[in-house]
C-alpha cells in the first residue's frame, strides 16, 4: 500500500495540531499558578487516557485470540502464547499501578508514568524475540506487515505526555507533597 503525501498532511495535523496546542498552553504562564490544581484541562485528558490504557491492552489481548488460536496446533506455540499474554497482562498490570497512582495524586505518579512509558518498546522487543525464539522464526517473520506502526505511535504519543507531565505547572501542582498540603492549611486559614 504506497501511502501518498496527503496521508501524512492528515497524520500531521491530527497530531501536530494537538500537540501545538498542549505545547503551548503548558508553557504559557497562569496568572494565579497555585490555583491549577487537580484534574483538569490537559491533565484530565491525560487522566482519561490512563483510565482507558489497560482496557485498550486488554482488548489488544483479547483481538489476538483468533491468531493464538492458529499459533496452538505449531510446535511450541502454546508456549509462544503463553509468553505474550503474560507479558501484556504484566504491562497492564503496571498501567493499572500507574492509573493508581495518579488517581491517589501520588508524588510517584511522573517517575511511573516515565516507566509506563519505556515499558512500551521494552514490551514489544521482549515479545518479538520471544515469540522469534520459541517458534524458530526469523525476525522478519514476527516483524510482518505493520507491526510496528502502533508501537511506535504509542511510544511518540507517550513520550509528548511525559514532556506535558514535567513541564506542566496543574501536574506539577496536583501531584507534588506541598501542594494537597498548601491547600489544606488554605482551608484552615
Amino acid at each position: 500500500m504506497q501511502i501518498s503525501i496527503w496521508h501524512w498532511a492528515i497524520v500531521l495535523l491530527l497530531v501536530g495540531v494537538p500537540v501545538f496546542f498542549a505545547v503551548r498552553s503548558a508553557t504559557a504562564r497562569p496568572r494565579h499558578p497555585e490555583q491549577l490544581v487537580g484534574f483538569g484541562g490537559w491533565l484530565m485528558l491525560l487522566a482519561i487516557g490512563q483510565c482507558l490504557s489497560p482496557f485498550r491492552t486488554l482488548a489488544e489481548l483479547f483481538s489476538s485470540s483468533e491468531g493464538y488460536r492458529q499459533l496452538m496446533p505449531v510446535p511450541n506455540g502454546p508456549l509462544a502464547v503463553c509468553g505474550e499474554v503474560l507479558l501484556l497482562l504484566a504491562f497492564a498490570g503496571l498501567q493499572v499501578i500507574v492509573l493508581f497512582s495518579m488517581l491517589r495524586r501520588s508524588p510517584r505518579f511522573k517517575r511511573l508514568f516515565v516507566y509506563q512509558w519505556i515499558a512500551i518498546p521494552i514490551v514489544f522487543v521482549l515479545d518479538a524475540v520471544w515469540t522469534s525464539t520459541v517458534l524458530d522464526a526469523p525476525m522478519t517473520q514476527v516483524l510482518a506487515g505493520d507491526a510496528l506502526v502502533a508501537p511506535i505511535a504509542s511510544f511518540v504519543l507517550t513520550g509528548i505526555w511525559v514532556v506535558y507531565v514535567y513541564r506542566s505547572v496543574r501536574v506539577g501542582n496536583t501531584f507534588d507533597r506541598a501542594a494537597p498540603n498548601a491547600q489544606i492549611a488554605a482551608a484552615f486559614q
